[in-house]
């Protein structure tokens, strides 16, 4: 009669211990879902904001702003003004010194000035203090962004400056290169939500480093070029600039991108840890 009773308690004992091991691996999983989740939703809102800032910045053009004192209504002035700046023969020198006068703005992409709307073919008797004021922008073309740079802005008998030329190709190319890392790495973001694998959330890591790295550069040849191109034309009396909301964007972005990076390539390593152990833990 003892021995069934025995026999009874070791199948109760073993199937005690196989009900602990199940609980004890399903609060591991469970555990372990809950940490990649967390951090690769993180990642992925941090991604998406630093995406937004990075187009912005790109679309926008108030990388560098000029303060200039408000120029006089002259009707005659102001229209050789904008036809030297708005010229397909405007070389680096003359546009810079229309920014310089009325208070331009520069992006990427386009380069702005700002003149007096109301202008008469006499001038006034008397001067108001303010003027009705419009913002005229042209756009840089491919060829200007590619056209060498010199080093007397203007003089093309000066020689070509190439690390100023450099420096400008690479601060308009590498935001794009930036954006369509963060793209592609969402793509493959996405994949590895439909696979659930570990392997494409490192690949989105690495492409967000990648992306942090570009912005990082486009950033710093844009203040190295604005630096070298103060050295060569002095700013006026009275004038001054500073980076504008465009370029504090993109120095925003740059963090963002390596920190979602470093969430996604945490998660997809701590992720791959914890499954090892999970699966050493169901062998023993």
């Amino acid at each position: 009669m003892k021995k069934p009773n025995r026999l009874k308690l070791k199948n109760n004992t073993g199937h005690h211990k196989h009900m602990k091991r199940q609980y004890e691996q399903s609060s591991l999983n469970a555990r372990m879902d809950n940490r990649f989740a967390t951090a690769f939703v993180i990642a992925c809102v941090l991604s998406l904001i630093s995406t937004i800032y990075m187009a912005a910045s790109i679309g926008t053009d108030f990388w560098y702003e000029y303060r200039s004192p408000v120029q006089e209504n002259s009707s005659d002035l102001n229209k050789s003004i904008w036809n030297d700046f708005a010229s397909d023969e405007a070389d680096e020198k003359t546009y810079s010194d229309a920014l310089f006068r009325y208070n331009g703005t520069v992006g990427l992409w386009r380069r702005c000035i700002t003149v007096p709307q109301n202008t008469y073919w006499y001038s006034p008797p008397e001067r108001t203090e303010s003027f009705d004021m419009v913002t005229k922008c042209m756009s840089f073309t491919l060829n200007e962004q590619f056209m060498e740079k010199f080093v007397e802005p203007g003089n093309h008998n000066s020689g070509i400056d190439l690390l100023r030329t450099y420096l400008w190709r690479c601060q308009f190319l590498l935001p794009f290169v930036s954006l369509g890392l963060m793209c592609f790495g969402a793509l493959i973001g996405l994949c590895a939500c439909i696979c659930r694998s570990l392997y494409p959330t490192i690949a989105t890591g690495i492409l967000h480093l990648l992306a942090g790295l570009c912005t990082l550069g486009s950033v710093s040849c844009y203040v190295a070029g604005i630096e070298l191109l103060h050295q060569k034309l002095e700013l006026p009396e009275n004038v001054s600039g500073e980076f504008g909301w465009s370029f504090c964007l993109a120095c925003v972005s740059a963090p963002l991108q390596f920190m979602a990076s470093a969430l996604f390539i945490w998660a997809a390593h701590t992720n791959r840890k914890e499954y090892t152990l999970m699966k050493a833990y169901r062998v023993a």
